[in-house]
């Protein structure tokens, strides 16, 4: 350690906690951590170990401090964000750049020089007369070659409590990591506090040093903006994956029951609230993870874990019927943490769409709530916004998967791309091979905008593989890095996109919630090749026959064929619009799209417009069945 730090950090801790940062000899650590205790001026310092005894202290302090308030059910507490501070904030969300480095059009950044005098400026100061919180965490199973270790600084109980809740305490595996040995690193402060919440938000800032693998953020408390390890870690981990060869990807690792017992792990990436979490809670299956995934080729085999123990996931309409799992998990004793709810007198939390008569009064996100309340520009404030969340541990779920910890992690044998799209992609269908899957289905991906993001909603937006969000190298590498990564691997996963979200002429939904069960059990028949499929000019789509009997087994449920021809019609002259639009999206933004792009993007246009001359611009899925046995012939 630095003897300019060694005395600042030694005056800010108790004997206990100084004695708990002796025992890591990274120096590295030492020099980021006096760096930013001058920097920030806590009043003093505490060090959060793996024992039970630190985790409680956070807890409490987290009470203590007002930002958390307990509920009725014992564990139970809710935090509230400022009313303008409920979501990832894209504009103020920067990478910090050396002069000529250029990570292409569609990704925020600064002058790293002009960013961190800003950044370092905000920080100057903002822990005095509080305390910080230094957080040992890993992203990825410990002891495992996923491992990524992580250091949080912050001001934050609720912060380092959410990421004791979602991620692996990794104290005793930092003092493990000698003095050369590298790891991520996040500040983080709320900045003024007024009311509980973060004052100046117009000043709120996340930046991120990609040179130093380290996110600042300050002026702001949700948690997509302060718990590091959670998308902001992504970004890091997406530039170190592309330098060594693996994939860090926006994915749910789901297992998939099959016969005899057998389970299927699938990779799935969906822009947020678009089923995301709901495809990996669904019924009779296991979930490894409901959001990101590191992804390594390991004895020939694609395998993955999850980068995380627990769930940050939106709460909106979970209820009995629609999440019994979660219902249940949320509705029992032990460590949640809900935000942005409403909060009766009686310390019951409720949200939107939970299927319970709401309280006409409250506390919500805007502070005392009452039917009728409006905001500054004269709109009704709800009862619970609409990005309202909660924090549980994995653990606390019926159908967490046996294999969360493993530290080889599964094997992945498919890979689901799904967005909220209207009138396009049939609820499920299958690429014909890796690069088709990747470019046409992962690389294509649009979705509408949700309530996740702060903006507008219901505008259908490029996300290619649900990460554009989140990219830290340009987009042409990282499609590249997708279309090699295979090479070598034997037994290559299969791809598919699935649509909840397409609707009839008059814009009803044409798909149930169920259904997504249903669409998961024919792709884990497909993996395993027990049952065929028609091939269309997109992919391959399911026969008729194999989905009245999956309905009838699995939802106990007639299907008709008139279900049938409304999901499954090709719908060519949409298909088409699409194929224009993303070529034009890469010509106009990407500079080093892989040229196997236009090629792939053609030919399915080709194969599109061929049968439109044929047999016109809709073409239900029993014409594409004879289509397919004659082009067989």
């Amino acid at each position: 350690m630095k003897k300019i730090y060694e005395k600042i950090i030694k005056d800010k801790c108790s004997k206990d906690n100084y004695l708990k940062l002796t025992c890591i000899k990274n120096i590295k650590f030492f020099d980021f951590l006096g760096e930013f205790v001058r920097l920030c001026n806590p009043k003093r310092i505490f060090v959060r170990s793996d024992s039970l005894e630190d985790a409680e202290y956070i807890r409490k302090k987290a009470i203590e401090y007002g930002e958390e308030r307990p509920l009725a059910i014992a564990g139970h507490t809710v935090h509230f964000d400022g009313i303008f501070d409920q979501g990832r904030d894209k504009e103020v969300t920067k990478y910090l750049l050396k002069k000529g480095v250029n990570l292409g059009k569609n990704i925020n950044s600064i002058s790293r020089t002009k960013g961190l005098k800003e950044i370092k400026e905000l920080l100057r100061n903002s822990m005095k007369d509080r305390e910080m919180i230094v957080g040992f965490f890993g992203l990825g199973p410990l002891n495992s070659p996923f491992f990524i270790p992580a250091v949080q600084l912050t001001d934050s109980f609720y912060v380092v409590h959410s990421e004791g809740i979602l991620y692996r305490s990794a104290y005793e595996a930092f003092k493990k990591l000698n003095s050369k040995e590298d790891f991520f690193r996040f500040v983080h402060s709320s900045g003024v506090l007024e009311g509980g919440v973060s004052k100046d938000v117009d000043k709120k800032r996340i930046y991120i040093d990609l040179e130093e693998d380290t996110i600042y953020s300050v002026n702001t408390q949700y948690a997509g903006n302060t718990v590091g390890l959670k998308k902001l870690a992504l970004r890091l981990a997406i530039r170190k994956a592309s330098k060594e060869g693996w994939l860090a990807e926006h994915m749910l690792i789901i297992g998939v029951k099959g016969k005899n017992n057998r389970t299927t792990y699938f990779c799935g990436a969906f822009p947020s609230a678009c089923g995301k979490t709901s495809t990996a809670m669904l019924k009779g299956e296991t979930i490894v993870g409901d959001d990101i995934a590191y992804l390594r080729k390991i004895g020939g085999k694609v395998r993955a874990v999850n980068v995380e123990r627990g769930i940050f996931g939106i709460i909106q309409d979970v209820n009995p019927n629609t999440d019994p799992l979660i219902w249940q998990a949320i509705n029992t004793e032990g460590e949640v943490i809900f935000t942005n709810v409403l909060v009766s007198n009686e310390g019951v939390p409720y949200w939107l769409g939970d299927g319970r008569q709401c309280p006409s009064r409250g506390i919500n996100f805007s502070g005392e709530w009452y039917q009728g309340k409006i905001d500054k520009t004269g709109n009704e404030i709800p009862p619970a916004h609409k990005n309202a969340r909660y924090t549980i541990s994995l653990m606390k779920l019926e159908n967490c998967d046996t294999n969360i910890d493993n530290p080889l992690g599964v094997e992945i044998e498919a890979i689901i791309y799904g967005g909220r799209d209207s009138d396009i992609w049939p609820p499920v269908q299958q690429s014909f091979d890796w690069v088709h899957g990747v470019i046409t289905m992962g690389a294509s991906l649009e979705s509408e905008t949700t309530s996740a993001t702060l903006g507008r909603e219901g505008i259908r937006t490029f996300n290619l593989m649900s990460n554009l969000d989140f990219l830290s190298i340009p987009i042409g590498v990282y499609i590249k890095n997708h279309l090699k990564f295979v090479k070598g691997v034997k037994n290559i996963p299969l791809i598919f996109s699935v649509n909840y979200f397409l609707r009839d002429e008059k814009g009803a939904y044409i798909c149930s919630f169920e259904d997504k069960r249903v669409w998961l059990k024919w792709m884990e028949l497909r993996v395993h090749n027990e049952v065929e499929a028609i091939k269309t000019p997109t992919g391959f789509i399911p026969y008729y026959y194999d989905l009245k009997r999956l309905f009838n087994d699995y939802l106990n449920r007639d299907y008709s064929t008139e279900s049938y021809v409304k999901q499954f019609t090709l719908r060519i002259p949409q298909n088409i619009s699409k194929i224009d639009r993303i070529i034009n999206i890469y010509k106009e933004n990407v500079a080093d799209y892989p040229q196997i792009m236009f090629k792939v993007l053609k030919q399915q246009k080709n194969r599109l417009i061929n049968v439109q001359r044929r047999h016109g611009d809709y073409i239900d899925p029993f014409v594409l069945e004879r289509i397919s046995l004659e082009d067989e012939r």
